[in-house]
């Protein structure tokens, strides 16, 4: 039986954790292929798929200020941390013969094109995975904002955040084991339960444009193309 998306155009944003070993190598090349060969199933359904990643398995802005590194220069080194999982992205698709395109938010002549919004919409109309590195191009934000700023500009359907719990909870699972898992909530919801979805002005920016968002579990092997097909999959955000 032929599986039928939800979706025609997803925005998956994943954290540079995602991509980490359990050693915590900043990437492993196992898990790279694993995520590299479920992005795959769901392509060959002939979803559009961009894809905003993260770069804290090198860098976090926040972390590095803390040592006394200025919070901008920081910033900037975490946006190269996400060109950098950009490329190992790009590698692991090329191997699998999956086609691929990076645009980044900061200029990197002759490693990625400049981000152009016209083109990114071209290149997913054409079915090329189309990762989105460099953050926002801008210090001080995070790539949740990237990731949200991006889905509204390509005209995404929904933007699927991948986390490693199986949806947005009421408390924190790891701690309270008696955490109810949320499978359908209202933004205005979220905001007076003050759940941790995603950054508070990159999720205000998905309630203003009306961009649903998924959060699943990205460790749990098949959740992702679930989460593409399964409208029970994850826990569900709209307005």
């Amino acid at each position: 039986m032929k599986q039928i998306p939800l979706y025609k155009r997803i925005l998956l944003k994943m954290s540079g954790g995602a991509l980490m070993s359990d050693e915590h190598q900043p990437l492993d090349p196992v898990v790279i292929d694993r995520i590299s060969k479920e992005i795959q199933a769901i392509h060959q359904l002939g979803v559009e798929i961009g894809i905003v990643i993260g770069g804290g398995n090198f860098f976090r802005g926040a972390a590095l200020s803390k040592v006394g590194i200025n919070r901008v220069t920081a910033d900037y080194m975490g946006m190269l941390g996400t060109m950098m999982n950009a490329l190992a992205l790009r590698d692991a698709f090329e191997k699998n013969h999956l086609p691929v395109r990076i645009f980044s938010a900061l200029a990197v002549s002759g490693v990625a094109d400049e981000f152009h919004q016209l083109k990114a919409i071209h290149d997913l109309e054409k079915k090329r995975i189309v990762i989105f590195a460099g953050g926002t191009g801008n210090p001080l934000v995070t790539t949740d904002s990237a990731a949200s700023l991006r889905a509204i500009e390509v005209h995404a359907d929904v933007i699927l955040k991948a986390t490693n719990v199986n949806g947005v909870y009421s408390d924190d699972p790891a701690k309270n084991k008696k955490a109810i898992l949320y499978k359908q909530l209202t933004y205005k919801e979220v905001l007076e339960k003050e759940l941790g979805v995603m950054d508070l002005s990159a999720f205000c920016q998905c309630r203003d444009h009306h961009m649903t968002l998924k959060v699943f579990n990205m460790t749990k092997p098949g959740a992702f193309l679930k989460a593409v097909i399964d409208p029970k999959e994850g826990t569900t955000v709209e307005n």
